[in-house]
């Protein structure tokens, strides 16, 4: 069947990220060189690009191989990019300092599953601007994928009448196959900041937005409902609003210490009766309290960073233990420059969001590591590494087959390598290789909910050309 959609608007929506302007890893010397073609791109045209890549994915479902065969595919993909600044068009004003609008789709093709083909419409926008003490930024970056409805089926253990296969597999090993489908996203934040001598003050907004526009399927015998598709993976919308505000201190010119407050909310789609009987879903509320440190401690590091605690309040339908709970968000990005041409950045982010498979929420943990050199003017080189864990836990919630579906701790170690090469002023390349290791973190798992079958292995290699104009 197919869902009902259950709409979310705000103006947010209508700006974007710039974070959407993508970049080519590698060496600095890709800036185009307008002498050379004979064409002098307008100040306003910040990007006109044609991308191609061909990758070669192993594990296109993130599968064990225990009851489903990992599937193989070559992929082949074209990536145009357009992006405009209109600020220089506004004349001799100094207030908005951008004013862009990006577009930049992907069109994919899986060679060897058709069915997971889909097209990516990547639109950003972004307004930065100052006026004397007053600053403000508003950035939204918006998808829309032109995909299949349907979601895929991950098997059924021990034949037709069985248990469903996607009861047991990785979560976070599903999810590359869940960013196939048609659906939309929005990423959206605003800031406003005003400045005084040694003291600043600055309301802030986000949004995250999730509408999967996949069909529904009961997977089980539901009485009064069509034929059941075991195996089926159903998908729910979600979305995480919050505003609030951060007060200040600069401890130097470079360097400020902040205290802020955060009140959000959290919503996670209901399935309807005819799809799942069971009728828990997550939707929260909550509050934020958060210590931060922003700047520059010293010339060689940036740091960005913010933790405190998180109190709760779910629903009465929801899936936990404890519906008032007290968590921890925290976030932080550390750059540090070591030479001229090396950088070393930290990622970190652990926070309590809601499953799109299912109705318990979840402890979502990120660590990132990644160094990138510019080894030549023409070559640039990059490792990373990641480790993501999702530790479900908190929540309590027992499915009709009697398996409590929150004992549940994915983890997935990622490793990636990659390599760029500026061939000239407007044409460069790049190979990257991405592997994943995912295994199940939760001890002393009963046998019965199959701790093997959430282990997977997956590799990713890619060949990129780009040209810039």
């Amino acid at each position: 069947m197919k869902k009902s959609k259950i709409k979310f608007y705000s103006g947010l929506s209508l700006l974007g990220l710039s974070g959407l302007l993508s970049k080519v890893n590698g060496a600095d010397a890709a800036v185009a060189n307008t002498a050379a073609t004979g064409w002098q791109k307008p100040a306003w045209l910040t990007d006109l690009v044609m991308g191609a890549k061909e990758s070669y994915d192993d594990n296109l479902f993130g599968v064990s191989g225990k009851g489903m065969t990992p599937k193989p595919s070559w992929i082949t993909t074209v990536s145009p990019k357009i992006g405009f600044n209109f600020a220089p068009l506004l004349g001799d004003q100094k207030t908005v300092q951008t004013l862009s609008l990006s577009y930049a789709p992907d069109f994919n093709i899986y060679h060897g599953a058709p069915s997971q083909s889909f097209n990516a419409h990547k639109i950003g926008d972004t307004i930065k601007g100052k006026s004397g003490d007053f600053s403000f930024a508003l950035d939204n970056a918006f998808l829309f994928n032109d995909g299949s409805h349907h979601a895929p089926i991950y098997g059924v253990l021990g034949g037709p009448g069985g248990t469903s296969l996607d009861k047991y597999r990785s979560v976070p090993g599903m999810g590359a196959s869940r960013e196939r489908l048609a659906q939309l996203q929005d990423r959206a934040t605003v800031l406003l900041q005003y400045d005084w001598n040694k003291i600043f003050i600055r309301p802030t907004a986000s949004l995250l937005y999730y509408d999967l526009d996949s069909d529904l399927h009961n997977s089980s015998a539901i009485p009064g409902s069509p034929a059941p598709i075991p195996g089926y993976q159903n998908y729910a919308d979600r979305y995480d609003v919050n505003g609030g505000v951060d007060l200040g201190f600069k401890l130097t010119p470079k360097l400020a210490a902040t205290l802020g407050y955060r009140y959000g909310s959290q919503y996670q789609q209901q399935f309807p009766h005819s799809v799942d009987t069971d009728r828990h879903y997550s939707s929260n509320e909550y509050q934020r309290a958060l210590l931060g440190l922003e700047g520059k401690p010293w010339s060689w590091l940036n740091v960005k960073l913010a933790g405190g605690p998180d109190f709760r309040s779910y629903n009465s339908m929801s899936a936990v233990n404890d519906f008032n709970p007290v968590t921890y968000y925290g976030e932080a990005v550390l750059t540090a420059t070591l030479t001229p041409s090396q950088t070393l950045t930290f990622n970190y982010k652990q926070w309590q969001w809601l499953s799109s498979v299912g109705k318990v929420p979840y402890f979502e943990s990120t660590f990132a590591l990644n160094y990138h050199w510019n080894a030549t003017k023409q070559l640039g080189l990059d490792l990373g590494g990641k480790i993501l864990e999702l530790d479900y836990s908190p929540g309590n919630e027992v499915n009709p087959a009697g398996q409590n579906s929150s004992l549940r701790d994915d983890i997935v170690y990622s490793l990636s390598a990659g390599v760029s090469y500026a061939f000239s002023p407007h044409f460069s390349g790049s190979l990257s290789y991405i592997c994943d290791l995912g295994v199940n973190g939760y001890d002393n798992l009963p046998a019965t909910l199959g701790p093997d079958y959430r282990d997977f292995e997956h590799q990713l290699v890619s060949l990129s050309l780009q040209y810039k104009f």
